[in-house]
């Protein structure tokens, strides 16, 4: 009897250990979840990267609508000085003349989006046709009515 109890308790102990692993990727999910919520996805890339709309940065200026859209990497990008986990980019569309224009882009060297490892601020937004498949073609198509 002391072998089958012995193999019980590795059982155990085996189940154990399972658990506290799917519950460790289950708050990653839930945390995921969470943003999702406060940020819905609109769109990815190709790739495969989500693009989420932060809504609180909806702003609406005479043709012009501006707001800000976060990328999550699926793997982080390798780039000089380390990598870069994700990006915010600020996107101003004009619907009626179906132009956008990236106002700004910052790049991410962590996964919480809070060390910026490159940083671009337009001085003269240059409106065009959004490239298919593009953060900005996704802004034109979630921000701009058919």
């Amino acid at each position: 009897m002391p072998h089958v109890c012995s193999l019980s308790r590795v059982a155990l102990l085996l189940a154990a250990a399972m658990l506290t692993m799917s519950h460790r990727n289950m708050a990653g999910a839930q945390s995921a979840a969470t943003q999702s919520k406060t940020m819905p996805q609109v769109g990815s890339l190709a790739r495969g990267d989500a693009v989420l709309f932060e809504s609180r940065t909806l702003k609406k200026t005479g043709d012009d609508i501006t707001a800000t859209f976060r990328t999550v990497f699926v793997k982080p990008a390798k780039a000089p000085g380390g990598e870069w986990f994700g990006s915010r980019t600020v996107v101003t569309v004009r619907c009626k003349a179906g132009t956008a224009a990236v106002k700004e882009n910052r790049y991410y060297s962590d996964a919480k989006f809070t060390k910026v490892a490159s940083e671009k601020i337009v001085g003269v937004p240059g409106y065009a046709a959004p490239v298919p498949g593009s953060v900005p073609a996704i802004a034109f198509k979630h921000l701009c009515p058919s």
